[in-house]
Order: structure tokens, then C-alpha cells, then sequence
């Protein structure tokens, strides 16, 4: 009887390891990190030809959109630094002067050329009132 205890509780204790590794890497392969603007610039010359995924706030007055074209260009900034960005393709709705971004794409000479541009938004969503027009994002302050 003691035998087989004891291999019930290794088999147990295998079975769980395997599901804890399981369970850890699939949420490690779904976290999505990105750096700030003045994390990417501390990494200096090590950057240049690099995929990052950068996030920060745009800089009011900085956005400008060719719609010929279809880019814009903005500066994505944190408390510390700031970056020049140029994306492809229109732009989000939510997108505007203020709001919170995350660029996907390869930081080359003082341009990070973003393939994919995200707009960040609160966690709180608040409902417009009937017969007003609902704010630009919705949320919570």
C-alpha cells in the first residue's frame, strides 16, 4: 500500500508541474510589453534596425496626417523623451493629439517607422447620457 501511495503522489506532483508549465507559458507568450520613448533612446545605437514595441502619449500639435498618402507623422513622447513617428495607413478613430499609443515597427536614424499603430485606452468605460454626444473616449477620470 505504501508503494503505490507514493507513486500517486509523484504521478500527481508530475501531472501538476506539467500543467503549471503549460499555464505559464501560454500567459508568457500573450503578454504584450512595450518600452517608453526615453527607453528606447537610452538604448542608443544598440536600436537602430530594431522591431520594438513603443508606447507613450502623443504630443499635442505634432500630428499630421497626408491623406494622399496615407501616413501620419506625430511625436510619441513620455515624461523624459520623445520620438518622431511615421505610420502607414489611416489612422484609428480614437486616434488625436493627447491620446495614448502603441507603435509596432523598426526605430531607424531619429524615425520609428511604425507598420501597426494602436490607440490605448482606459479600462472604465462610462456611458454617454441620453440626448448628449458621447466624449471621445468614454472613460472614467
Amino acid at each position: 500500500m505504501r508503494r503505490s501511495s507514493r507513486a500517486l503522489i509523484v504521478g500527481g506532483l508530475v501531472i501538476a508541474a506539467a500543467l503549471a508549465f503549460i499555464l505559464y507559458q501560454g500567459l508568457s507568450n500573450n503578454l504584450v510589453y512595450y518600452i517608453t520613448p526615453s527607453e528606447l533612446l537610452a538604448r542608443g545605437a544598440a536600436a537602430q534596425g530594431q522591431d520594438f514595441r513603443l508606447g507613450g502619449q502623443v504630443r499635442p500639435g505634432s500630428v499630421h496626417v497626408s491623406h494622399g498618402m496615407h501616413t501620419v507623422t506625430f511625436i510619441l513622447q513620455d515624461p523624459r523623451g520623445a520620438v518622431h513617428v511615421i505610420s502607414e495607413g489611416i489612422p484609428p478613430p480614437m486616434f488625436r493629439a493627447g491620446a495614448g499609443v502603441v507603435v509596432e515597427g523598426i526605430y531607424r536614424g531619429d524615425i520609428f517607422n511604425a507598420t501597426t499603430l494602436m490607440v490605448k485606452h482606459c479600462a472604465t468605460y462610462r456611458p454617454p447620457t441620453p440626448g448628449t454626444v458621447p466624449a471621445p473616449d468614454n472613460c472614467v477620470t
